[in-house]
């Protein structure tokens, strides 16, 4: 019963392919025009700012378009012999190919043999949503076939088909196929590569040269003798090309090449603006990120968590004038994998480097920085809106901080705790919040009485987008990792929004600047100084759990935090330093990133502001 339909069926498909290419209408309706297209997505790439490729978005069906020039001239010189070889002389049907494949199935009591020419397999996979061997498939198949070759020259139409093709491996097309499997572009394929690629679309599992390495070279010396049996190769060219090892060199042309973390993030920005034209839209995405900067960021923190059971380490770095990010370098002991990014998704207690928050919203209100506040080493905050769970509200100055009477000035300087909290209970913890948003904390804050003391989770690109606000004067630009967007086209879609919003007052803003510079020379932050004008902030959470420095010039703004990724373990006994605070490591880190980092950039001094009158 099977053969008699296999042959009804075939028969008819050899009858009708004879008057189709009268008006193939006659048989069965279709049309180019009207027919649903299955547009065959493309990669997209993302490049580093100088033009370097970091990789490529994730999908399972990697293709990259290339014109028929761009390709190696072997490869399609073998798929015209394998798979159509009278494809230059005749139509779009092979009456005797189907013929002699209906034998042959016949013979089988199956399917074992194709009659179809390459039009016919390019609006198989272009033009029909299955490949069931039905009269009416195949009746539609070969109109369709006939009408796109009176519409499109043979060469389009083999170029057509080398770009969409399946090779295996999830490469679609001869460019995506040759990086796959040679880690070469289609254009540089020799001879006996070419012959391996032609050959594998008829079977490209059975044929996969990584699983079955004998069939594949089989196949391959196939390809090669059609070639040689045309005349397309001489005797000597054959015998060496079948002769020789099949050399894969497996690519990684569509996977992430470096970038890490940073790449990732790029990816979840991607997905997130342009969601499936991201994986499939053959976009050209050009990124932010330095990679001299990039290097030298992973330099810094690897030059100082040495030991695999040492604490993870970040460091983000922004264009405060654009808002670029231009580093984003993550260090996890022992190269652990994570299942988030420390710099962008981690929620870690910035500690003392919180109270810049708090100097913002002092200044905001007229406080001066030459005001007088006493820092007792310990206050008790009789407050009944700070009461917790163990009574009023106890803060203490450990660590790296100071105590006794000083300035606002001094007391930023020196981070003292017990001034800082006589501060917001001045100004108001939801003022403080609302600073710290206006800034670029995005993360949710509550407005308790310890803000100050930074007792909320944030991340580092978090806090360094916060201080690349202060380093642009009060102009939020937020943190881009986008500096271009281009369809295949080349059109461009997106660039790198400069503008930014007004956060702060620049006189603030510079006020803060002013006070945060005291840090670096004679404060906390002594270890961080790059040697040019530059402020900061140490921040060091309660019981050594986390440790930061954010800093900025006026090119630059860049946070280094360090701490277990995993759980917030005290720092102890790290790189020689007993107590691991926000003004050792971190800022020793952050020193020795800008340090080269600033080495090509001029030496610029930092906003003066004039000597505001001392307040209560």
């Amino acid at each position: 019963m099977v053969l008699l339909i296999l042959m009804v069926v075939l028969t008819a498909a050899v009858a009708a392919a004879l008057v189709i290419a009268g008006n193939p209408q006659l048989i069965v309706r279709c049309s180019l025009a009207s027919s649903n297209s299955r547009t065959p997505g493309r990669d997209s790439f993302v490049y580093a700012a100088d033009g370097s490729r970091l990789g490529a978005v994730p999908t399972d069906r990697n293709r990259e378009p290339v014109s028929l020039n761009r390709m190696s001239p072997w490869l399609p010189k073998a798929t015209v012999e394998i798979e159509d070889r009278r494809f230059w002389q005749r139509g779009a049907l092979d009456y005797g190919a189907i013929a002699r494949a209906a034998i042959a199935d016949l013979k089988a009591g199956r399917v074992v043999q194709g009659g179809s020419t390459l039009a016919q397999q390019y609006v198989r996979n272009r033009y029909l949503p299955s490949h069931r061997p039905t009269l009416q498939w195949k009746l539609k198949e070969a109109c369709l076939a006939v009408q796109l070759e009176r519409a499109w020259s043979k060469r389009r139409i083999l170029q057509a088909y080398l770009n969409t093709v399946f090779y295996g491996q999830s490469a679609y097309g001869a460019q995506a196929a040759a990086w796959t499997y040679f880690s070469r572009s289609a254009r540089n394929l020799t001879l006996p590569q070419a012959a391996l690629l032609a050959g594998l679309p008829q079977a490209p599992s059975d044929y996969d040269p990584s699983r079955n390495p004998g069939d594949a070279r089989a196949r391959r010396n196939e390809v090669l003798a059609a070639m040689h049996s045309a005349g397309v190769i001489s005797t000597t060219r054959f015998r060496a090309a079948a002769a020789s090892p099949l050399l894969l060199h497996p690519g990684r042309r569509y996977s992430s090449v470096r970038g890490g973390p940073f790449f990732n993030y790029v990816l979840r920005t991607l997905e997130r603006r342009y969601g499936r034209r991201a994986e499939h839209g053959g976009l050209h995405v050009q990124t932010t990120l330095d990679p001299r900067l990039q290097s030298l960021a992973e330099n810094a923190i690897a030059g100082w968590l040495l030991s695999p059971l040492d604490p993870a380490g970040v460091l983000v770095a922004i264009d405060p004038r654009n808002g670029a990010i231009r580093a984003m370098a993550v260090d996890v002991p022992g190269g652990a994998p994570l299942r988030f990014n420390l710099a962008s998704q981690s929620h870690r207690q910035a500690g003392s480097a919180f109270k810049v928050f708090t100097l913002t919203a002092a200044i905001e209100q007229g406080i001066s920085l030459n005001s007088v506040w006493h820092g007792p080493p310990a206050l008790t905050i009789p407050s009944r809106r700070c009461l917790n769970a163990n009574g009023p509200w106890v803060v203490h100055n450990f660590a790296d901080e100071k105590a006794g009477t000083m300035t606002l000035d001094q007391a930023i300087a020196h981070s003292v705790n017990t001034i800082f909290a006589q501060v917001v209970m001045r100004v108001g913890p939801a003022h403080v919040v609302d600073v710290a948003h206006r800034m670029g904390i995005r993360s949710p804050l509550r407005p308790v009485c310890s803000i100050t003391l930074g007792p909320e989770g944030v991340s580092p690109l978090e806090m360094t987008t916060a201080f690349a606000t202060l380093a642009a004067r009060g102009t939020r630009r937020g943190a881009h990792a986008l500096q271009m967007v281009a369809l295949p086209s080349r059109r461009v879609i997106a660039r790198l929004r400069t503008r930014g919003k007004p956060a702060l007052a620049r006189s603030v803003a510079d006020r803060v600047t002013d006070a945060l510079s005291g840090v670096v020379r004679a404060g906390t932050g002594v270890a961080a100084n790059p040697g040019r004008p530059a402020a900061g902030k140490t921040g060091t959470a309660e019981g050594f759990k986390d440790a930061w420095f954010c800093g900025y010039v006026p090119q630059l703004a860049a946070c280094a935090w360090i701490g277990y990724p995993h759980a917030e373990i005290p720092m102890h006994n790290i790189d020689g330093f007993a107590q691991v605070v926000g003004g050792s490591v971190p800022a020793r880190i952050w020193h020795d990133f800008m340090v080269p980092a600033l080495s090509t950039e001029p030496v610029q001094a930092l906003p003066t502001v004039p000597t505001s009158p001392t307040a209560p």
